[in-house]
């Protein structure tokens, strides 16, 4: 074997990550724009906010891989953290990382073990469904108490909140059950079709 043979593979190699970076990092910081343009929803208190950030991270890890979309996932919550600061000393990111995670990382996982329709909407169902478990984790035992205990926020005023949406939200375990539980079950629906309608329309860009 010749040393210009031996060098072809390598030099394949590292063009194939240099690309996969500059699609990861582009798709972070489209990420990290749409977490900027969050909004309130009907039926959840004024703190839990929607934004489709998670589109261009599902897109990604369907593309790139998994452990592409945790990347995404990652820099997209730096990103916001370094243009919004934080209140939480960092606590509010680092669940919502975890909670990112816990959508993207499972549809992804099932989506590259068979590349089919099929199998992308079985792996939404399951992101959405972890998500769903490791938000009601996350807010009960990091999130919500983040905000009391570190910025200072009076538990009364974040129950009242949740009551002014549902009378039945009388404590945190029911604010979380009844507020934040039904409103990551709708962000990953909403993500997930959005997600499943473009994917097709942008993959080829991503596969160059």
């Amino acid at each position: 074997m010749t040393a210009e043979a031996m060098h072809k593979p390598v030099r394949s190699s590292s063009l194939w990550n240099v690309r996969t970076m500059a699609k990861v990092a582009i798709l972070a910081v489209l990420a990290a724009v749409l977490m900027l343009l969050e909004f309130p929803v009907a039926f959840a208190p004024a703190f839990v906010r929607f934004d489709f950030s998670e589109v261009p991270v599902l897109i990604g890890g369907f593309a790139l891989g998994p452990a592409a979309a945790v990347l995404i996932e990652a820099i997209k919550i730096l990103l916001n953290f370094l243009l919004n600061g934080t209140i939480t000393m960092g606590i509010g990111e680092l669940a919502n990382f975890v909670i990112g995670c816990a959508f993207v990382f499972p549809a992804a996982l099932i989506y590259q073990h068979h590349k089919t329709r099929r199998t992308a909407v079985i792996g939404m169902i399951v992101g959405t469904l972890c998500m769903t478990v490791v938000g009601m984790l996350a807010n009960y035992y990091v999130l919500i108490p983040a905000y009391i205990s570190i910025a200072q926020f009076p538990e009364d005023a974040i129950i009242s909140m949740g009551q002014a949406i549902n009378p039945a939200i009388t404590d945190i375990r029911s604010l979380v059950v009844l507020s934040v539980t039904p409103f990551n079950l709708f962000k990953g629906a909403v993500i997930s079709l959005i997600t499943f309608l473009l994917y097709k329309h942008v993959s080829p860009l991503l596969h160059r």
